[in-house]
């Protein structure tokens, strides 16, 4: 399973830009199982006065990006499961500004967060292992778009990426 098998009929415009940042020669799982290792070796190299840096009022930190990342993989894999069951319900979105202070992301040292990342992406890299063809290609509903399982799989692979940039090109 490739980008290239994604169909926009699969996913939200918004999400376009995520998914063309996925090399197109890397299936899904390759990409979830490659992507995790840049994002870790990524965060670990982040100089330790740059964590807790942000480049404008309102701006989340390093720490609070990866909370972010975190977050959004664990919903994004809760919905892959639903709609790969064919549950039809159109599943509530998440105001992703609400999440960071409540996470409390600056709070907690690099290492919890590079674990807890670890043994998300370790989940979710289990769970779109054992999707079948039929299952990747299941399409549901959340926030009144429409998203095929495989989609979600790939948007969470181009959405760290997208956020890597932005700490590699504002922060460092």
């Amino acid at each position: 399973m490739y980008t290239k098998d994604v169909m926009p009929s699969e996913y939200n415009p918004y999400y376009e830009p995520f998914i063309r940042k996925i090399n197109k020669e890397t299936t899904l799982v390759n990409a979830l199982i490659e992507s995790k290792d840049a994002v870790v070796a990524f965060f670990k190299e982040i100089p330790t006065e740059k964590l807790s840096y942000r480049y404008d009022v309102d701006k989340w930190t390093p720490k609070e990006v990866l909370m972010h990342i975190i977050d959004t993989e664990r919903i994004f894999s809760y919905r892959a499961m639903r709609f790969a069951r064919k549950d039809k319900v159109d599943l509530l979105g998440f105001d992703q500004n609400d999440y960071i202070l409540p996470s409390k992301a600056d709070s907690r040292t690099m290492d919890s967060l590079i674990e807890e990342y670890t043994a998300v992406r370790n989940a979710t890299v289990v769970l779109y292992k054992n999707f079948d063809d039929t299952m990747l290609k299941e399409i549901g509903s959340g926030s009144g778009s429409l998203m095929s399982v495989r989609a979600l799989g790939f948007i969470t692979v181009g959405h760290e990426i997208h956020h890597v940039s932005i700490i590699k090109e504002r922060y460092l």
